[in-house]
């Protein structure tokens, strides 16, 4: 990104993308949009030799470090609510459980396919649209439509799977 313009418009897509992130979070999550992107930031800053080929490709892995965030801070939730207070124990806790079996299931997804994870990381994950999608990808629409309807329905089976 070359001019302030450039940044703050990356700037505003990546809050756009954590807010989207948060959205399906419980409501008390501890964590903010803006907060979330400069966590993601700092993962993403400490790999140096890291290059981009565009924008959109920049968005799409910031968006996945930003899964990984959440992961990582629903681990740690996990692990500190043991030691805490019951209050609404329950439902904490199956939100942070299913955060944690999403995550498990898209890994699992990446070892058959690391395409199709990779759509659903940047459909559901990062807020991106198909068009987007594909143009990230550079693939064509029609196809991206049909490996997400794809993915959406393996990802549906392992979690209910996982429920069982």
């Amino acid at each position: 990104m070359s001019t302030c313009g450039d940044f703050a418009a990356l700037y505003t897509e990546l809050r756009r993308i954590a807010a989207h992130h948060l959205s399906s979070e419980r409501p008390d999550h501890t964590l903010e949009a803006t907060a979330l992107v400069h966590e993601a930031y700092i993962k993403l800053a400490a790999v140096r030799e890291r290059s981009y080929a565009d924008g959109v490709h920049f968005v799409s892995v910031a968006s996945r470090v930003m899964r990984q965030v959440l992961v990582d801070h629903a681990r740690a939730r996990s692990a500190q609510k043991r030691h805490s207070v019951p209050e609404r124990r329950e439902e904490r806790g199956r939100d942070l459980t299913l955060i944690i079996e999403i995550d498990r299931e898209i890994r699992a997804l990446a070892e058959k396919d690391e395409g199709l994870a990779r759509l659903i990381e940047m459909r559901y994950f990062g807020g991106m649209t198909a068009e987007e999608c594909a143009e990230a990808l550079g693939m064509s629409v029609h196809i991206v439509r049909h490996d997400l309807r794809f993915a959406e329905a393996w990802l549906r089976r392992a979690l209910r799977r996982e429920a069982l």
